[in-house]
């Protein structure tokens, strides 16, 4: 009796990974011509990608490497990254916060309910909030006021991220930047990855916002944490830390709130989704679809998630796919494969879903920007 319960058990824990592997697939079709900038402009490794309620389209987009002005007691980092806004149609309307003191490494854009635009840079260490004229409303995190020259290689820096990053420049750089030490997992919070507690962030990767205007910010490549503040920034609270038990977490790359209030955190390194509700309370978790990286929830009342397989960094070629999930976590089906050619995906960093059927998917390793269409 007790060898068969035994065989059953092992049947059904097998089964979790392979109910992805089986999941309908969804058809789709693909434009990666949409945006029309100006000829002297390029997409870089696009970091986010999102759309306002008008249909216009934000672009977050490492253009170069970030430089460091030398000559003085205190190394000036600047540059690298910068932020596109085209229309519906994909015409180019112009740039935001050209030469901002924070656009070093893109990592997302993402449009709140009221078409504010928030920035999250994850080597300025700061989530910046724009209003839709692109003036800025609020700064959270502090960028380092000097650098280390030369930089501390990656392993020396506390608290540092050992796996489960994205594969290009940005992370490399980002991890070797010597203002890394200052807030770093463990120093402040106790536990690795804790961080401190309060809005100083190392390499923050994502945020989202409540029904109420609380805003959350996954703090999750040099750290391990979800740090809360209130709708005027004031730090409320922060939780998890660097392990693989319930509300702990291994390179939080995504993060998204459902219209009920509950998080869904993409805790890519332990390959899940955490849920939890406001006060960082653990609910449940969602596996069995590959590494979650990029995570969407649409608006309306059917609510369905979204949410990338994106590539590993040692096999580029492997995964790629895009999960519609519900908020039970069941596998309502999945489409792309790891690629590059149109519906093939390289390292997606961000999905934009206003629509259920219609996503704005931002590429890291192919440079670009798709528009798909779900059929």
């Amino acid at each position: 009796m007790k060898r068969s319960l035994l065989i059953v058990f092992c049947m059904l824990v097998m089964a979790i990974p392979l109910a992805a592997q089986s999941a309908p697939e969804i058809a789709f079709d693909s434009n990666g011509d949409l945006l029309k900038p100006p000829a002297n402009i390029h997409l870089g490794e696009v970091g986010g990608v999102a759309t306002n309620s008008r249909g216009d389209i934000f672009v977050y987009t490492r253009t170069g490497h970030p430089s460091i002005t030398i000559g003085t007691a205190r190394p000036f980092l600047h540059g690298g990254s910068r932020l596109f806004e085209f229309d519906k149609t994909g015409k180019y309307i112009g740039e935001i916060g050209k030469d901002s003191y924070g656009l070093l490494v893109a990592q997302q854009v993402r449009i709140d309910p009221q078409d504010n635009i928030w920035v999250v840079d994850q080597m300025s260490n700061m989530v910046m909030k724009f209003d839709s004229k692109g003036q800025v409303q609020l700064l959270l995190g502090r960028k380092a006021e000097s650098e280390r020259v030369p930089a501390l290689p990656p392993n020396a820096l506390p608290g540092a991220a050992r796996g489960g990053g994205e594969r290009g420049g940005g992370e490399r750089g980002a991890g070797e930047r010597g203002g890394g030490e200052r807030g770093a997992g463990g120093r402040g919070g106790g536990l690795p990855g804790a961080g401190a507690q309060s809005d100083v962030f190392q390499r923050p990767s994502d945020v989202a916002w409540d029904a109420a205007g609380n805003i959350y910010v996954a703090d999750g490549f040099g750290n391990a944490r979800v740090a809360k503040f209130d709708k005027n920034g004031k730090f409320v609270k922060s939780w998890g830390s660097r392990g693989s038990e319930s509300g702990q977490f291994n390179t939080i790359r995504g993060i998204a709130i459902d219209a009920q209030g509950n998080i869904y955190v993409a805790d890519t390194g332990n390959k899940r989704i955490q849920v939890f509700d406001t006060d960082g309370t653990f609910k449940t978790q969602f596996t069995g679809i590959g590494s979650p990286a990029a995570i969407c929830i649409t608006p309306g009342p059917r609510q369905v998630m979204y949410v990338s397989n994106s590539n590993p960094p040692e096999d580029i070629d492997t995964g790629g796919e895009i999960y519609k999930i519900d908020l039970t976590g069941k596998v309502l089906g999945k489409f792309g494969k790891a690629g590059k050619q149109l519906k093939e995906f390289g390292s997606v960093n961000q999905i934009d879903c206003r629509s259920e059927n219609e996503l704005f998917v931002g590429e890291v390793g192919n440079w670009r920007v798709q528009k798909l269409t779900l059929r």
